[in-house]
Formats: C-alpha cells, sequence, structure tokens
C-alpha cells in the first residue's frame, strides 16, 4: 500500500490550491507509521503521533522565521548606515528580495515538488514570513492574475496596500487619542 500526502504550500491557501494540482510526494516516513499504527506494534496513539507532527511543523517555522527574521534586522542596520534613513532602503530590498526568493522557491516547487514539507514550512513559512511578509503578498497576487482573476488581483492588490496603510493611520489616532 503506498501513502500519498498532497504537497501544499503552507503560505495562503490559494498557494496551498495550486501546489495540491501539481504536487504529490510519496512520503515513505509516514507510511511505514501508517502501518505500524495499523498493526498495533507501535504502542504510541494516534493523538500522541498527531501532536508531534505538529510541534514539529512549529518549531521549523519558529526556528525559520527567527533566521528570517535576523536577516531582515540585518539589512535594516546595514542599509540604513550605508545608504541612510532619508528613504526606507530596508525594506524596499527586503520587499524585492523576499518576493523575488518566493517566486523561486514557488516556482520550483511547483515544477520540481521535489522537496519536503518540512523544508516547506522551514524556507516559505518560516524563513520568508519572518524576512517579509510582502513575498507571500506578491504571490498571493501572482496567482490571481495567472488563474485570470484580473479584477480581484486589483482589488486585492490596491486593497491591501490602501487598508494596511489606512489601518496604520487609524492605529496611530486610537494611540494619540488614548495616550
Amino acid at each position: 500500500m503506498e501513502v500519498h500526502i498532497i504537497v501544499r504550500f503552507a503560505v495562503r491557501n490559494d498557494i496551498r490550491e495550486a501546489a495540491a494540482s501539481h504536487c504529490r510526494l510519496s512520503f515513505e516516513p509516514l507510511q511505514s507509521l501508517r502501518r505500524a499504527l495499523a498493526s498495533g506494534t507501535s504502542g504510541m496513539p494516534v493523538t500522541s503521533l498527531t501532536w508531534k507532527i505538529a510541534a514539529m511543523s512549529y518549531l521549523l517555522v519558529f526556528f525559520g522565521g527567527g533566521l528570517g527574521a535576523t536577516l531582515r534586522h540585518l539589512i535594516n542596520l546595514t542599509c540604513a548606515r550605508w545608504l541612510g534613513t532619508s528613504f526606507p532602503w530596508g525594506t524596499f530590498i527586503i520587499n524585492i528580495s523576499g518576493s523575488t526568493a518566493m517566486g523561486l522557491i514557488a516556482g520550483y516547487l511547483a515544477f520540481k515538488g521535489e522537496v519536503s514539507q518540512p523544508w516547506r514550512l522551514f524556507l516559505m513559512t518560516g524563513v520568508l514570513g519572518g524576512y517579509t511578509t510582502f513575498s507571500a503578498y506578491s504571490l498571493d497576487a501572482a496567482l490571481l492574475y495567472e488563474r485570470g482573476e484580473l479584477g480581484l488581483a486589483a482589488l486585492y492588490v490596491i486593497g491591501s496596500v490602501m487598508l494596511s496603510i489606512a489601518g496604520l493611520f487609524g492605529g496611530l489616532a486610537l494611540v494619540r487619542q488614548f495616550t
């Protein structure tokens, strides 16, 4: 019996749907674990197994996020020292490089699909999530565009930027009002 797990990108629901239609991965360790559980020889309850797999996923995202956030901080400091603070060069460079990295990784995974789910979680959700969420935003917009949903893509791009800026100003106004 061969167990297949549909490989999904762990960034956004749209990405998961896109990846599910492109990638299938045979996951041998899970197959042997499932056989052991079915035969009753493992002694490990399914809930314990599920918890351990979930815990490992969270740890991968946690460590990847820490690495990405550290890299973001390093780039912000370096840009401030070298290029000054009159323009947010660090954020500008981070958003562009993060989106480029997301495109490279997502493209490779969609067409090759040879990377395990733990690596996907570590790289895409963890490292790139800690480095910049703009990469996920860019990929979501590109997926809407690629699916021919031009109106939704435009709404997503414009709405995300406008409402995020409005939310920032709203938060600032609330803090000013109550402090």
